[in-house]
């Protein structure tokens, strides 16, 4: 069973190396993006990658607070990036 336990948490850990690898690249594309929708949507990207590294948080901690912050992080994002593609819509009609 004990090895079944370090086989798991490798596992998490490798995902979570995965998913922070990930989010340097969208943070590069979000700094560098050509166009205001490329922005948008590297943003958009980033915060469900950070709300993938904070359920592998939770998994390898076995703390629930993670799952809390991941929950009003997701509910912030979704606010968030509509209200942007609102304010980049009213901007072109103009």
């Amino acid at each position: 069973m004990q090895s079944l336990e370090s086989i798991l948490t490798l596992v998490l850990y490798g995902a979570l190396f995965v998913h922070v690898a990930l989010m340097a690249v969208v943070a590069f594309r979000l700094w560098k993006g050509k166009h205001v929708i490329d922005r948008l949507m590297a943003s958009d990207v980033l915060s469900n990658l950070a709300l993938a590294v904070l359920v592998l948080g939770a998994l390898i901690h076995h703390q629930n607070i993670f799952l809390d912050v991941a929950l009003g992080l997701a509910a912030l994002g979704f606010i968030s990036v509509v209200a942007f593609a609102r304010y980049i819509t009213d901007k072109r009609m103009f």
